[in-house]
This record gives C-alpha cells, sequence and structure tokens, in this order.
C-alpha cells in the first residue's frame, strides 16, 4: 500500500468515526432545538470553519483555471447542497423516533444504493453487487421490521437519507476531480444551511436558550461532523480508491452502534444486532470484486 492510498484510507476511517459519533449528537442535540434548526446552525458553523483554510490557501494558489471556475464550483456546491439538505433532513427527523445504532446502520445503505445507481451512469455492476444488496435488504428486515411486518415511519426516513446520501457520494466523486475541495465543501455547506434554517423558521420556534443548551452538540456536529468530517470525505475521495473507501466508511454504523451504547446507554436486540450484521457483511460483499479477491490470493500464495 502506497503513501498516498495509506493516507486516503486513514482519512476514511477518521470521516467514518465523526459520522459514527455524531449519531449521538443529533440525538441529544433535538432535546432542545428542533431537526431543522439543529441542522441549519451546524452546517452554517460548518462551512464557516471551512473560511479559514480557503483564505490560506486562495494566497498560495496559483492555478489560474481553478480561479477561473468559481461560477461552476458555486453551482456544483449548491447542487450537493441541496442534496445534503435532503440527505440530512431525513436524517435528523428520522432520528427522533429511533436509536443511534439503528439509524446508522439503515444510512450505511447508501454503500449498496451507490454501485444499483451507477447502473445510469452505464457502470458495470457486477454479481458481487446484486448480492450485497440482497444480504443487506435481508438485514434491513430483521433490523427493522416487526413481527407484524411493520417499519417504522422514523426507519423509512433513514431509508430515504440513505438513497440522498448516495446521489451525494457519486455528486462528489464526480465534482471534487474538477474543482478546488474547500470551495466545494464551503457551498455544499452553506446551501444546506440557509434551506435547513428557511425551513426551521417556516415550521419550528427557535429559541436562543434551545441553542445555547444544544451547544455542544451544535459545535460537535458543525466543527467535527461538518467541518471537518465531510471535507475530509471530498478530499479522500479525490484519490481513494472507491471500492476500499466505501467499505471503511461503511464502519460509520459500528462507531454509532458504539457510541449510542456507551453514551445514551441504548441497546439492540439479539435479532437487531442479526440483521447489522447481514447489512455490515452486504455492504462490504457489494464493494468488494471478484478479480480483487483473486488477486489477493495470488498475491497472498506469493508470500508463501
Amino acid at each position: 500500500m502506497n503513501k498516498g492510498v495509506l493516507k486516503s484510507s486513514m482519512l476514511l476511517l477518521i470521516t467514518s468515526a465523526i459520522w459514527g459519533f455524531a449519531f449521538v449528537a443529533q440525538r441529544v442535540g433535538m432535546n432542545y432545538v428542533g431537526a431543522f434548526t439543529f441542522n441549519g446552525v451546524r452546517f452554517g458553523l460548518g462551512a464557516f470553519s471551512l473560511l479559514p483554510l480557503i483564505i490560506f490557501y486562495k494566497e498560495k494558489d496559483k492555478n489560474k483555471e481553478k480561479n477561473k471556475s468559481f461560477k461552476s464550483v458555486f453551482l456544483s456546491g449548491l447542487f450537493t447542497g441541496l442534496i445534503v439538505f435532503l440527505a440530512s433532513s431525513f436524517q435528523q427527523v428520522g432520528l427522533i423516533g429511533t436509536t443511534a445504532g439503528k439509524a446508522a446502520f439503515i444510512t450505511g445503505l447508501y454503500i449498496v444504493f451507490v454501485p444499483i445507481m451507477g447502473m445510469f451512469l452505464k457502470r458495470h455492476i457486477g454479481l458481487n453487487s446484486w448480492i450485497g444488496a440482497l444480504i443487506a435488504v435481508v438485514g434491513l428486515y430483521f433490523l427493522c421490521v416487526t413481527s407484524s411486518f411493520f417499519i417504522s415511519h422514523s426507519d423509512l426516513l433513514e431509508l430515504g437519507s440513505a438513497f440522498f446520501f448516495a446521489v451525494q457520494i457519486i455528486l462528489i466523486d464526480i465534482f471534487s476531480k474538477k474543482f478546488d475541495t474547500l470551495k466545494l465543501a464551503f457551498f455544499q455547506f452553506i446551501t444546506c444551511s440557509v434551506l435547513s434554517l428557511i425551513t426551521a423558521i417556516l415550521f419550528e420556534s427557535i429559541t436562543i436558550s434551545g441553542v445555547l443548551q444544544a451547544a455542544i452538540p451544535i459545535l460537535y456536529g458543525g466543527i467535527f461532523s461538518v467541518g471537518i468530517a465531510y471535507t475530509l470525505q471530498i478530499v479522500a475521495q479525490k484519490n481513494a480508491e472507491p471500492t476500499h473507501a466505501a467499505i471503511i466508511m461503511s464502519m460509520e454504523s459500528v462507531f454509532a452502534a458504539i457510541g449510542g451504547f456507551l453514551v445514551l446507554n441504548e441497546y439492540l436486540s439479539l435479532r437487531a444486532m442479526f440483521g447489522c450484521g447481514l447489512m455490515l457483511a452486504g455492504m462490504i460483499i457489494c464493494q468488494v470484486k471478484p478479480r480483487e479477491i483473486c488477486h489477493a490470493k495470488v498475491e497472498a500464495c506469493k508470500k508463501r
């Protein structure tokens, strides 16, 4: 493994850990403020936390082509910001009625959705993707569907969140190779923040005292989950091998379950844990290509 791949893998693992524990912060924060208020403030914080870096690197950036592409990166950030707004809104509202660990595992299905969506971009979908998707769906059944064949409203919202996060990942894969990553992240965050705050003003009661009481979860969600983690995702996806990146990002679900257990005293039933295990297996199988498995076996034989 060369240094570039190792660096990207480490960045993605850090991203997964930050996002996983962010589910805990998101649940705690909603004890004091509404879902859209929480998202509006935290994405705003995330956007402004990037300004010093943007200014610093602008002084060093001598690439005139990047400077000329301001309109393009603005429009790309606006579009991805709209998708992030939909994804984070579904996720945040869904968290009201479910546990942090369960929400994270359902959201993690974006790993399965990404290759399936790739069909519409004329990308080849291997047998492993279909097998992984099937296993993940079975896992989702054990995790979410009760004995009376009922899926809760919150679980459906988290599933919708997974769909929109999959769209965002595909867009970032395209745009991060064309534009300045910090600027792309900034416009993405500020768009999501503005849309969330507008929705909060229309449908929620925003109070200064509520925001102050939720200060710690908002600061974590804004600076770490948004400002740092989303930016690390964009930077890492620019150079990371997609298959390995997706596998590492699926660890977000595991970190969320650990955080929910340690901080919120959340427990999963044996049925739910079995479902989580199947979903995680499906996520990994969906991303590991048969050729890579064969190559790994050959390399292992060479070392013997």
